[in-house]
């Protein structure tokens, strides 16, 4: 059993305030007794007063005015033990001196004696949950008669029948009663009791240890549950008996309690104390101003609304309205408990009473004061936990006003517990000048909100400003993700391109700039280009379609190949030497604008660039002219006009590609291919002898078959040419002839002399 005199911790929020009440205008108000309470509509509530005396008076409840006597009378001159509204067959259930007393709900008159039912200690009507509501026609209650339980019935007469006498071990007499749909709870001094309506079964609950506080219930109507008292712990059980939720552990045993939405209100010596009954947790104390010892008595509003509670004590009537939520809320976050702000919106969310749109509005306001704290990451946490918030939101802390996303920023939008948004810069240093005024207060003894691990700890304005654009990174970077409106994926990508520029992430601005992204490109060319994030740009450039621009810039990276390589005429048709003799950013370079070129079919813009492109890979270069990307085929003959001479290897693939794959039937480019392989066969017959000649030298570095198979072709030169001679009769076998004539191309120019002899005969036979 828990200890009486355990504690609750220090309460976190206001959820009840002071509505009306204090001195009602009552004449002669004798000591109360009993109260009870009932929301006609919207905007009549009335309180119903029992007194010692024997008087049942009836209050308005208006917002402005507070309580003011609408009726009163008495009944016989004896204290008003309770008072029980029915509300809809319009009556009163009084009980006063044992006898139970019928009112009507609005007039207070007649009073009608139930004369059948006599020595009543307790009476409870009975309560429906909402799947029984169809029942709620009649009028049924429990009544407690010494140590007997009866269940009664009003009939539409207005008078008492007796449903059922049940037997029960309730010989140490019936304290406490609820009528709970077929439950009927019983609290004698020793026990808690069910009796089941449908069954007619009666059980224990449980026993109560002795000695131990008189036995206290409460009917639960939000949740149709019971909470069964021991000590200063409260159980809350189904409608079957079995315990549910956790216990309610109070700071001591009260001596009334009541319900007002999802909380349990308890009085014991002139306190009021809130407990939240699902998690048990105390939520607010509030000192009961009236006279010291007195009796309390607590009545609330059992239709389940939760709005009212009422608390009197002899002479006072105080009537109690939860504090709207958002309120609630409100009140939590200026006093930066963000936690408890978050946790009472997930609750409140959770039980219907707000929407989850409120719950992301709630989360975006507490992440932009976690941002004016300077706690970047916990800020941007909850920016990402709210569905609503919009990235434009952020674009005032990024770019300075006015700019083209100006307009899409949502104005005033929140509850205005921030400052207006501005640069990071400035948030951070009005961050740091609140620090440092906190340190000096602090010191001089005056507490302060700042945080403090701040105070102790106090952060550097680079790591503050690191810490910002790199969440701000991360909100933006998800917020890619998302369905937004064009404008905005502009905005949202511009920025995130700033952010990166400032942390100097140059990978994630090219992987950004190279990814299909909406950067507004005007926004970003000087930046990029003044910080000399050229490569960037360049793929930025690619990415919206000005190939031209990029294609400047990669010619501008490529610039830092080797000059020795460019003079060298003899190693510039050897592509493992071009190899050898670049860079990684020049290979970048040079891969990135064949990219952009094989797609192209714009022939000025190819051939301006094929140079350059040739200079540093030959591969990349001939893979521009055969590309398939390409729509249109570029002119062949310009193509040839422009490729460099001394780059061979370049021109013979191209040559053959027309040929092989373009099934070129032009003699011209027959004949041109066919000397040039014969060129290239001589050269590498040449080279071949000498090397036979030479003693010491290194045959894997010179070796001439090697240098080959490293080039375009992926066959020896001479079985290119003889696969050609084979394949092809569009040349022009004379003039190919007098190259070789001497060489030891003996099968080539068998196979020429061939052709030649073709050709004549073809001649002879077109004269005759």
């Amino acid at each position: 059993m828990a200890n009486s005199k355990s504690k609750p911790k220090s309460h976190s929020r206001n959820v009840l305030q002071l509505f009306a009440g204090l001195n009602p205008s009552i004449p002669h108000l004798p000591p109360i007794r009993s109260i009870a309470i009932t929301t006609n509509s919207d905007s009549q509530t009335l309180v119903f007063v029992g007194t010692v005396s024997g008087d049942v008076i009836s209050l308005s409840l208006n917002p402005n005015s507070g309580l003011s006597l609408f009726l009163r009378v008495n009944i016989i001159g004896k204290p008003v033990t309770s008072i029980h509204v029915i509300s809809h067959i319009k009556k009163l259930i009084v009980l006063s001196d044992g006898f139970i007393y019928l009112l009507d709900l609005n007039s207070l008159e007649p009073v009608r004696k139930l004369s059948l039912l006599k020595n009543v200690n307790v009476v409870s009507k009975r309560f429906f949950s909402s799947l029984n509501n169809g029942k709620e026609d009649g009028c049924f209650f429990a009544v407690a008669v010494g140590k007997k339980l009866l269940l009664v019935e009003l009939v539409l007469s207005g008078s008492p029948v007796i449903l059922k006498e049940v037997q029960g071990d309730f010989t140490d007499g019936i304290m406490c009663l609820s009528w709970v749909d077929d439950s009927v709870f019983v609290g004698t001094r020793t026990a808690y009791y069910l009796y089941s309506y449908a069954s007619g079964q009666c059980c224990v609950i449980f026993s109560l240890p002795d000695p131990s506080v008189l036995p206290r219930m409460k009917l639960l109507a939000k949740e149709c549950k019971v909470m069964l008292m021991v000590d200063n712990v409260g159980v809350i059980v189904d409608s079957e008996g079995q315990p549910v939720c956790g216990s309610l552990v109070f700071s001591e045993a009260p001596e009334t309690m009541g319900e007002i939405g999802a909380y349990v209100v308890v009085v014991r010596s002139g306190k009021l104390e809130l407990y939240h009954k699902k998690s048990g947790n105390y939520v607010q104390r509030v000192q009961i101003v009236g006279e010291a010892g007195s009796p309390c008595v607590v009545a609330d509003e059992e239709d389940g609304r939760g709005k009212l509670v009422l608390v009197a004590t002899d002479s006072k009537v105080m009537c109690y309205r939860k504090v709207p939520s958002e309120e609630q809320i409100k009140d939590l976050l200026r006093k930066k408990n963000f936690r408890e702000a978050i946790s009472l919106v997930e609750e409140l969310q959770n039980e219907g009473e707000i929407t989850r749109e409120t719950l992301s509005f709630v989360h975006a306001q507490v992440g932009f004061l976690l941002l004016f704290d300077l706690r970047f990451e916990e800020a941007v946490d909850h920016f990402l936990l709210s569905e609503t918030m919009e990235p434009s939101e952020l674009f005032p802390f990024i770019m300075r006003d006015p700019n083209r996303w100006s307009l899409l920023v949502p104005r005033n939008r929140y509850w205005g517990l921030h400052p207006p948004p501005s640069l990071l810069e400035k948030v951070v240093d009005d961050g740091l000048t609140g620090i440092q005024r906190a340190i000096f207060l602090k010191k001089a003894g005056v507490e302060t909100a700042v945080d403090d691990e701040f105070l102790q700890n106090p952060p550097s304005r680079a790591d503050l400003l690191e810490s910002a654009i790199k969440n701000m990174i991360r909100f933006l970077e998800a917020s890619r993700h998302k369905d937004l409106a064009p404008s905005v994926c502009e905005g949202v990508d511009t920025l995130l391109m700033y952010l990166y520029r400032a942390l100097n992430r140059v990978d994630d601005m090219e992987r950004l700039a190279s990814s299909d992204n909406s950067c507004v490109v005007e926004e970003l060319e000087l930046l990029l280009s003044e910080s000399g994030h050229l490569r960037a740009l360049a793929f930025l450039y690619a990415s919206k379609g000005m190939s031209s621009k990029s294609l400047s810039i990669w010619r501008v990276l490529a610039r830092n190949y080797s000059s020795s390589y460019l003079n060298d005429s003899h190693g510039a048709n050897h592509l493992q030497d071009t190899i050898n003799s670049i860079t990684s950013d020049q290979e970048t370079a040079v891969m990135e604008a064949s990219k952009i070129l094989e797609s192209s079919s714009d022939q000025e813009l190819v051939l301006q660039h094929l140079g350059w492109i040739a200079d540093i890979n030959q591969l990349l270069a001939v893979q521009v002219l055969v590309s398939e990307k390409r729509t249109d085929l570029l002119p062949p003959d310009e193509v040839i006009a422009a490729i460099d001479p001394r780059k061979v290897d370049i021109l013979l693939r191209y040559l053959q590609w027309l040929i092989e794959d373009q099934d070129s039937g032009d003699t011209r480019f027959h004949t041109t291919y066919a000397l040039l392989l014969s060129k290239s066969a001589l050269d590498a017959s040449e080279k071949e002898h000498v090397t036979h000649n030479l003693e010491g030298v290194n045959h894997k570095e010179i070796n001439i078959s090697d240098r080959w198979n490293n080039s375009i072709f992926h066959t020896h030169v001479r079985e290119r040419l003889q696969f050609f001679l084979q394949s092809s009769d569009l040349y022009d076998p004379e003039e190919v002839l007098d190259l070789v004539e001497g060489s030891e191309l003996w099968l080539e120019k068998e196979a020429w002399s061939r052709n030649i002899s073709a050709s004549n005969s073809c001649l002879k036979v077109g004269r005759l």
